[in-house]
């Protein structure tokens, strides 16, 4: 019965999670998410719930947060974390239980928001979530700011599964651009502005990055690094002494 695509560690969890597999099946073969019939997943040393509320934290996102929290332990002192688009929680939670500092996680959906604290709950960790647009709250005064925005084109196609998911967590205009330019372009107004800003990113869109970080974030270094794959994946802008 076991679906040649479910591994058997998941299944495992399905079989003992479901009465009625015949009901997780046909949800399976019409693309539905394992995660959120599991319910959560494990990312690097917490576990996320998850559901159709909130983007499925992805194995990509693991290794931006990995590397970020090599970046920030090159800090002298105890910094301040603002996630922006917060979704599951799963970014502020992992640094929060990884590194020293003050996490803040911001996100425009209230179902998002409850989520993370639900999260931050069950991984026993101390994370201030705001519900309110990333864009509404004042970047003054953070060290650390990272980012996994919506980064998918309007016309970009994307995997069956990936339709259940919520929309407003995975699409942005301007060729999926708009957040990283709109955070680009604040990050730039600022009076003290942050030592370390990470994005994760569209596989196509690191030329664009480093060319507007150039023109708006001269005082930046800027390294694009690539997913196991081999595509580019992850922005670092490091603040030159």
């Amino acid at each position: 019965m076991k679906p040649d695509f479910v591994s058997q560690v998941d299944w495992d969890i399905l079989v003992k999670k479901y009465a009625n597999l015949d009901e997780v099946v046909d949800k399976l073969n019409n693309n539905y998410p394992v995660q959120y019939l599991i319910g959560d997943v494990l990312f690097l040393n917490t576990v996320i719930k998850v559901d159709e509320r909130v983007l499925i934290p992805r194995f990509e996102t693991e290794f931006l947060v990995d590397e970020l929290i090599k970046e920030i332990n090159k800090l002298s002192f105890k910094p301040r974390i603002l996630d922006l688009g917060c979704g599951s929680g799963c970014i502020s939670i992992a640094l929060k239980k990884n590194v020293l500092g003050d996490v803040t996680g911001v996100d425009t959906s209230s179902d998002a928001i409850l989520v993370a604290k639900e999260n931050a709950l069950l991984n026993d960790v101390l994370v201030d979530f705001i519900n309110c647009s990333m864009f509404d709250i004042s970047y003054e005064g953070y060290d650390v700011i990272v980012s996994n925005p919506p980064y998918v084109s309007y016309d970009e196609e994307v995997g069956k599964e990936v339709l259940y998911e919520p929309a407003i967590a995975l699409y942005a205009l301007s060729d999926g651009l708009f957040y990283y330019k709109e955070i680009i372009k604040k990050i730039s107004l600022l009076k003290s502005k942050p030592f370390i800003v990470a994005f994760e990113i569209g596989y196509k869109q690191g030329d664009f990055l480093r060319n507007f970080v150039l023109e708006m974030l001269p005082d930046y270094s800027f390294l694009l690094k690539k997913d196991l794959a081999g595509k580019d994946r992850y922005v670092f802008l490091v603040l030159n002494k």
